[in-house]
């Protein structure tokens, strides 16, 4: 059984240890202060004497340490190891401000956590709500704050589970439990690292709010991440305003408004294709010979899909007519009939994409679709008469 140090100290960086086993990369000591992935906090990083330690495993009654490469130890040699102090106190960080986010979100709106997840830029938790409006999720990180600059205590204990009472999680294990309290606010049990006070968490920021299946995800980052968040958002947004010639407090309603008028441009631009496209089809159309049948078909290649659309768009409002257009890469078609031309394009090019691995369906008017390669694609146009 591996001694676990980070228990009682998470402060603890550096440590000696004996080796009790070696397997390959990994080193099983009699005592650690790494920690292992576990309740959703990632592990450590470090070095084992002169090795770098790239995992650590959690394996119930031991704990693995994975180096970069096979160990040099033996078993009953004596280690040094050392934690990387920047990565644990940042998991410190956001494993804290996530107990007392959680705990907030459950006293201003009786929300519950049903799961966290912690990752390199940011950290989740999950609540059990439907949604979550923006006046509550601000509300609910100025509550954090506030506390935050209290700078309450953090504590951790180790209590029976059958006398335990407060958590804010009910516990299905027996036996010895750790608790982790931030002083008149939560109580819970936890396995993991956190700092000694509030004001150690640093500024907690709500990055973003989402439904997520059932629940509701809060995205949000404590600390050092905070601030460097906070400084690459000021420079992106002085980078734009300079762009702009403006103030960065200038540059909400400046986007807005070319937002707005590049919308008016794009839809008169579209409107102006779907004008011209008329024209062309009509004149494609008045060139083609009409077939046996009294159809008229035209057949085009373009370097792109968008024009190919537009032709087939107007082409299906003429009268009698087909139209097969394609794109060499990536390979795609685009397939159009009028009302009156007895053909349904939709079911003719879906038929002739699945009889060629291709992807691809639309309406009996107009349909489109990819395909693999060029053989394929010549295929299929052979199907569509291209």
């Amino acid at each position: 059984m591996t001694e676990r140090l980070y228990y009682t100290d998470a402060r603890l960086t550096e440590f000696t240890a004996r080796v009790v086993e070696v397997a390959g990369e990994r080193v099983y000591l009699d005592r650690t202060a790494f920690y292992p992935t576990s309740g959703g906090q990632q592990f450590d990083l470090g070095t084992l004497g002169d090795a770098r330690v790239v995992d650590v495993v959690d394996e119930k009654e031991r704990i693995a340490h994975v180096l970069e490469k096979p160990a040099r130890f033996s078993a009953g040699d004596e280690v040094s190891g050392r934690v990387d102090w920047t990565r644990r106190f940042d998991h410190m960080q956001q494993h804290t401000g996530q107990h007392l986010l959680s705990a907030v979100f459950e006293e201003l709106f009786g929300h519950k956590t049903v799961s966290v997840h912690f990752g390199d830029e940011s950290a989740t938790l999950d609540l059990d709500a439907p949604s979550l409006s923006r006046e509550r999720a601000l509300k609910a990180e100025r509550r954090a704050n506030e506390i935050v600059f209290e700078n309450r205590p953090v504590g951790v204990t180790f209590e029976d589970s059958v006398t335990a009472t407060g958590l804010r999680k009910a516990v299905d294990r027996s036996g010895e439990l750790r608790i982790v309290e931030i002083a008149g606010i939560d109580r819970s049990a936890c396995g993991g690292t956190h700092v000694r006070g509030t004001g150690e968490i640093g500024a907690i920021t709500v990055r973003r709010v989402e439904k997520y299946k059932q629940s509701t995800r809060v995205e949000f980052i404590c600390g050092w991440r905070a601030l460097a968040r906070a400084r690459a958002d000021f420079d992106t947004l002085t980078t734009i305003a300079s762009s702009l010639t403006a103030a960065i407090d200038e540059v909400p309603a400046l986007v807005a408004a070319q937002a707005a008028h590049l919308k008016e441009a794009e839809t008169d631009a579209r409107k102006r294709g779907e004008e011209l496209a008329k024209y062309q089809a009509r004149e494609r159309y008045d060139a083609a010979a009409p077939g046996a049948d009294g159809v008229r078909r035209v057949v085009e290649t373009a370097t792109s899909m968008d024009p190919l659309r537009a032709m087939a768009q107007a082409m299906s409002a003429l009268p009698k007519a087909i139209y097969v257009g394609s794109v060499a890469s990536p390979p795609g078609i685009v397939f159009a009939a009028s009302a009156d031309s007895g053909v349904n394009a939709g079911e003719v090019l879906k038929t002739a994409l699945n009889a060629n691995a291709g992807r691809g369906g639309g309406s009996p008017r107009v349909a489109q679709g990819t395909v693999p390669d060029a053989a394929a694609l010549q295929r299929v146009l052979g199907v569509l008469g291209g």
